[in-house]
């Protein structure tokens, strides 16, 4: 793993038996004391996860607005200050290059998050639309200058509690804002991958360990990459790589809300527009037993095999096993039933509503 690149909290997951694991170019934390105690700690307490590895640009310029707009599903130019927005970056047929967050701080101030291993990718589509537009925004790359925290769970408000130069408890879900950590800058969202309430806070490297450490003494529970893919899939969060790619629209993944077709041209818009009603969509599976469908086994239908699980796992809050996967829209109504093929053992399972798990508000 010598040439994988490393947080500023590396030498700390090390240290306190993190098992570490290649992943988007990273070595990353997959667990501590285990994905079970971790996840429950998410859906119980209070998780840390370290997410530095996500890559971060800052957008500046007069120009910026219509770049955005340009690449980005969702609207842009309706955001107001301190908001922050989920969509897709799309191809020109409507494939997914990127699910991403785009923050807007002000008229001509705008940051985005995108998935580690779509970082290079994203930057050199930024690029050549900025030519094809004729735009002069510039993009910078903050990634390997900021550590990125994020803290999860129904005790995250009271966890965080005093600890930025601003109360950010009052944080509506998706805005964030600027504030100080010890004194110096850093960027607080109320935003998460988990299903759960929380905070994702971005600060200078050399603020990485003191915030980490602070909060583990406040009572937060160091989570790994384990914990954190099986709460995404309790609340059916798709994955990049997994439910998301290239060859899938957003609209098969379910994803429409993130899509303002009547906002103006976007990369993909008209693909979008022109979809037939017979693609494949995003479906949530249950299966009987314990026995977790892994990706890529085959679900069959009436005998043939209409599709092929993206996600699955035995996930510790529900205690079920589930999946998701991609099916004919005449498949796709919960109650359905289906086979999945584990191995050789073709299991039962049914179609079920999306999301599997929802916090209580």
């Amino acid at each position: 793993m010598a040439d994988l690149l490393r947080t500023p909290l590396h030498a700390w997951h090390v240290a306190n038996k993190g098992r570490m694991v290649p992943f988007a170019g990273w070595e990353m934390p997959v667990q501590y004391a285990g994905i079970i105690p971790e996840h429950t700690a998410v859906r119980t307490g209070c998780g840390l996860f370290d997410v530095s590895h996500m890559g971060r640009l800052e957008f500046t310029g007069p120009d910026v607005l219509p770049l955005l707009e340009a690449v980005f599903t969702n609207s842009i130019a309706t955001m107001k200050a301190g908001q922050v927005r989920y969509g897709l970056v799309c191809r020109e047929d409507g494939g997914m290059l990127d699910d991403v967050l785009v923050y807007r701080w002000g008229p001509g101030e705008f940051s985005m998050v995108v998935n580690a291993s779509n970082r290079e990718k994203i930057l050199a589509w930024l690029e050549q639309q900025k030519g094809r537009l004729g735009n002069s925004t510039g993009v910078a790359d903050q990634t390997l200058d900021t550590s990125l925290i994020a803290v999860q769970g129904p005790k995250a408000v009271g966890l965080v509690a005093g600890l930025f130069g601003d109360d950010v408890s009052g944080l509506k879900y998706y805005f964030g804002t600027h504030s100080t950590y010890r004194g110096k800058p850093c960027m607080v969202s109320r935003t998460g991958y988990t299903g759960e309430d929380g905070f994702e806070v971005s600060v200078p490297n050399s603020l990485a360990v003191p915030l980490w450490e602070e909060l583990i003494g406040r009572g937060a529970v160091a989570c790994g990459l384990g914990a954190r893919d099986t709460l995404r899939l309790e609340a059916a969060m798709p994955l990049y790589g997994h439910e998301l790619n290239e060859q899938i629209d957003p609209l098969s993944a379910g994803l429409g809300w993130a899509v303002k077709l009547d906002k103006g041209e976007f990369v993909g818009r008209q693909a979008l527009k022109e979809l037939p009603d017979t693609r494949p969509v995003r479906v949530g599976l249950e299966l009987d037993g314990k026995r977790a469908a892994r990706e890529g086994s085959e679900v069959f239908v009436d005998g043939k095999a209409l599709g092929a699980v993206t996600s699955g796992s035995f996930v510790p809050h529900l205690q079920k096993s589930i999946a998701m996967a991609y099916l004919p829209p005449n498949y796709a109504a919960p109650g359905t039933p289906v086979l999945i093929d584990l191995r050789g053992t073709k299991v039962d399972a049914k179609v079920v509503p999306l999301p599997f798990y929802k916090r209580s508000k």
